[in-house]
């Protein structure tokens, strides 16, 4: 059945469930079904308004009282999203999800502590569902403590062994911590099992690219480009390989084909005109730069960049008005004010020396 059929037999479905209920208004379950097939159709709206219904109806249906509360999360919306998981939670204090859902918000508000505490009480009451090992783990990996998030993806793979998720965030674990071999065996389980997804096939041309191994690098990344989805990661990580392996020509080719894909992405320009600075092409380093501030004038990462040809240039005052502008974006950046200062310095000790800067 393709998508238009799909969609056209759950549109069917939806008219004899809305007939059924209007002879049954009050049978909950329908309500539940109704806002299941508006999910199919990711129509997120008339899944919020059944809900909405059925809760007039029913104030303490806790199944709708979480569907809210994942809605409102869908959102963004984190504080209604936590009321609705609260309201269950007074209702039904064993539903392990509720606890994982609760989490999750945390998660998503930078308050490592709670968000654990939430899932350390959904795994007391569900210890065997590996979906909140993952979360664990993606709480400890972005909070960079990589060997506790490595474990707790460990623990959900040994409760799922072909679990999509952990095998691929365990790999970029495992390539943070610069454990490629197994980084490369956890991406490669991965491709086994869908060996037409895109971002694994361009990992492992990252990791192959990292232990030095061109062709079996090249080769993904070739994989990768035939694949569906637009080829812009593809041809960026491609690039990055080429230039390891000093074949700067078929690089710069790269990221000229990743510009065409998205010419308002700083990232490959900014990319490409690093490749050039490299290569003591600082005319057209600059010119890259000053591209990506065209489109996008208030690039803080890119002055920098920009004033570091400048300095390589020796166009020590045009270097320091490029610094001051990224400081001027991003006035807390350490790392641009570090610079400033030391080039600053550098430039006052030339003027008192009397010598040209």
């Amino acid at each position: 059945m393709d998508n238009l059929e799909l969609k056209q037999e759950i549109n069917k479905q939806i008219n004899d469930l809305i007939i059924e209920m209007a002879k049954d208004p009050k049978n909950a379950d329908n309500y539940h079904k109704l806002s299941r097939l508006y999910l199919q159709l990711e129509d997120y709206d008339k899944v919020m308004s059944v809900l909405e219904s059925l809760l007039d109806l029913y104030p303490t249906d806790v199944q709708a009282l979480v569907g809210m509360g994942t809605m409102w999360f869908y959102e963004k919306d984190f504080r209604k999203s936590l009321s609705y998981y609260n309201k269950a939670l007074e209702i039904n204090p064993k539903n392990y999800l509720i606890y994982y859902n609760i989490g999750n918000v945390f998660a998503e508000w930078k308050n490592f502590s709670k968000a654990l505490f939430y899932y350390n009480r959904a795994i007391d009451l569900n210890s065997t569902n590996p979906e909140i090992y993952n979360a664990i783990a993606l709480l400890y990996q972005d909070n960079e403590e990589y060997i506790e998030s490595k474990a707790y993806y460990e623990k959900a793979l040994s409760l799922d062994p072909e679990n999509i998720t952990a095998l691929v965030d365990m790999g970029n674990v495992c390539f943070k911590i610069f454990d490629y071999e197994t980084a490369l065996d956890l991406y490669k389980r991965v491709f086994a099992l869908n060996i037409d997804n895109k971002v694994v096939a361009i990992c492992i041309g990252n990791t192959y690219t990292l232990m030095k191994k061109r062709e079996e690098a090249y080769s993904y990344y070739e994989k990768a480009l035939t694949m569906e989805g637009d080829n812009y990661r593809a041809y960026i990580c491609y690039a990055i390989s080429l230039s390891e392996f000093g074949e700067t020509d078929m690089a710069i080719a790269m990221y000229e084909k990743a510009k065409a894909i998205f010419p308002k992405e700083p990232n490959a320009y900014q990319l490409l005109g690093n490749l050039y600075t490299n290569l003591n092409r600082l005319d057209d380093a600059m010119k890259e730069y000053k591209e990506v501030l065209h489109f996008k004038q208030h690039d803080a990462q890119t002055y920098l960049l920009l004033g570091n040809a400048h300095y390589l240039q020796g166009d020590i005052e045009k270097a320091i008005a490029s610094y001051r502008a990224a400081i001027k974006l991003e006035p807390e950046n350490d790392e641009f004010k570090l610079v400033y200062f030391q080039v600053l310095d550098e430039y006052i000790d030339t003027k008192r020396k009397g010598e040209a800067a």
